[in-house]
């Protein structure tokens, strides 16, 4: 078996990056977009006798993105090894002991044998997790908040909450026992994932019979899924949609007992029509899908994105009728720091 030496690539180095890439596309990854290159912090290389790049692995925050070995070497098993192994150690050097890998379905089972967990699998990838503490734990601190023979669910990143998601949960609240609202994980909205738990809680406080949980690592947006590893941006769309289904699917819907998902209609937002579609073709039967016609404020459907035009616009005026009086006053206290987000 070779000698491979381990190295940093530094991709700011323009020799390092044509010589990464040129590798990359030796094995079939041709994607390199700005939004899956630039969050890297940290990419390592294997080199053989002869100096030549043989096998790498970037990170960006807890993801392993970008992993590659040549095939063609015998011992290609044990350099997997060492690049996911030294990733997963500086991980844990940085205090990180649960992360995750997004892949082609061809390689499933290698992350597998090194420990991973497949959380899902569709035609064009796979998501995996490692370390600890994993899906399993979160379901159960979910779980810990209360018992019900059934729930129907809904999915939101609320950034901020409006009177649109209002409706939408009062709706669900109606027409089932008991309702699970998720609120995505992601700190690149303009309201925090803390500040949007808030508002959630605090717009639904009146409801009884509805649970608002932080979705944690495993609901982060559809459309925070890398897909560098696809031939086609014209798949991806289809796979991150197809992808959060069926982790939904699998894991959520049987640990608690979720039989309805409820979305709001997006006529002017083809992806997540997309995802809306995606969801009734993956959850469907037996978890039924209800699609509600969204809200109005005047000629136009309330949504999130109006409503951070006017506080950029610092028009506290404007959000009457949009949104409820909690984000209303959370808003009117925090216009200037909102305002220097934007």
């Amino acid at each position: 078996m070779m000698t491979a030496t381990m190295r940093d690539l530094y991709l700011s180095d323009r020799m390092t990056m044509h010589q990464w890439r040129e590798f990359l596309e030796s094995q079939g990854i041709q994607e390199f977009p700005a939004n899956e290159v630039e969050p890297l912090e940290e990419t390592i290389g294997l080199f053989d006798e002869d100096d030549q790049l043989v096998a790498t692995g970037s990170l960006a925050g807890p993801i392993l993105k970008y992993i590659a070995v040549r095939h063609d070497d015998a011992g290609h098993g044990a350099l997997f090894n060492r690049i996911v192994g030294e990733l997963v150690s500086r991980l844990a050097q940085r205090g990180i002991t649960h992360y995750f890998v997004f892949t082609k379905p061809r390689y499933i089972d290698s992350f597998e044998h090194v420990g991973f967990t497949c959380l899902a699998r569709v035609e064009r990838g796979g998501l995996l997790e490692g370390g600890m503490p994993g899906i399993d734990t979160y379901l159960e601190t979910v779980r810990a908040l209360g018992s019900w023979p059934a729930s129907a669910a809904i999915v939101m990143n609320a950034n901020p909450f409006t009177l649109g998601h209002r409706r939408l949960v009062e709706i669900a609240a109606q027409e089932n026992e008991h309702v699970y609202v998720f609120v995505v994980h992601e700190d690149r909205s303009l309201f925090t994932t803390d500040e949007r738990l808030q508002l959630v809680r605090a717009g639904v406080a009146d409801l009884k019979n509805v649970t608002v949980v932080d979705g944690s690592d495993y609901l982060i947006g559809f459309a925070a899924f890398p897909a560098y590893f696809l031939p086609s941006s014209k798949d991806v769309i289809d796979y991150q949609t197809k992808l959060d289904a069926t982790l939904f699917r699998d894991w959520f819907v049987p640990a608690l007992g979720i039989t309805r998902r409820y979305v709001g209609q997006e006529p002017y937002s083809p992806t997540t029509e997309a995802y809306n579609q995606a969801l009734k073709a993956v959850l469907e039967p037996p978890t039924q899908v209800t699609v509600v016609e969204r809200k109005r404020a005047g000629q136009e459907p309330i949504s999130a994105s109006r409503v951070r035009k006017l506080i950029a616009q610092g028009d506290m005026e404007g959000l009457e009728g949009l949104v409820p009086s909690t984000t209303r006053f959370f808003i009117q206290d925090h216009l200037a720091q909102l305002q220097m987000r934007i």
